[in-house]
């Protein structure tokens, strides 16, 4: 039998990440809860937003819940936009906003160094039972590089190595090296134990 894992978010993308990497679970999204409650992301960390809606959606499932906070990390602008990336651009989850106004912040800046940053909390009945986090490393494009795949700063981030965008270099690449990829190594080998 198929084991359930509950993702606490409305983000399709990200659910079909999780699912392309997790591929011995029943991955949902919180379609599978009735009238599931929006989560305030009041923490200042990425650890932090996961805990408070890893913890809130655990309560009401019998499931393990998986909750990831994530978001892009510019040096030139002091971390930003960090836990504040889904609404940088002042509207939540919208990604023309948020990559025009990243590109406007860093138009005088030499210094494109970023990464994007991952942390996943697994809980059940309300309780924290392990964290992961991942990062991959690379550059801020001064123009998007619109591809195939990816979604929010994908095209305007090239990772080391590569010369192409996020978008550009597609899943199957992005799902081995990405910031949730690698943090999801760490909740496959929590599971492999743990189940």
């Amino acid at each position: 039998m198929t084991k359930r894992l509950v993702v606490a978010t409305r983000n399709v993308h990200k659910v079909e990440e999780i699912r392309a990497i997790l591929t011995d679970y029943e991955v949902c999204d919180l379609s599978v809860i009735s009238d599931p409650p929006i989560v305030e992301e009041t923490g200042t960390t990425f650890l932090a937003n996961a805990t408070l809606k890893a913890l809130a959606i655990s309560e009401l499932t019998d499931a393990l819940v998986l909750s990831d906070d994530s978001g892009l990390e510019v040096d030139a602008l002091g971390g930003d936009p960090g836990v504040f990336s889904s609404r940088y651009g002042g509207e939540d989850g919208n990604d023309a906003l948020n990559n025009a106004k990243l590109l406007r912040e860093l138009e005088e800046e030499s210094n494109r160094r970023a990464r994007f940053r991952c942390v996943i909390v697994l809980a059940r009945s309300g309780e924290s039972l392990a964290d992961f986090s991942g990062a991959v490393e690379g550059l801020i494009l001064k123009a998007a590089q619109e591809g195939e795949g990816g979604f929010g700063y994908d095209p305007l981030f090239v990772p080391d190595g590569h010369e192409e965008s996020f978008a550009r270099l597609g899943e199957e690449v992005k799902h081995t090296m990405s910031h949730r990829a690698r943090a999801l190594d760490g909740v496959k080998g929590w599971l492999a134990e743990n189940g």
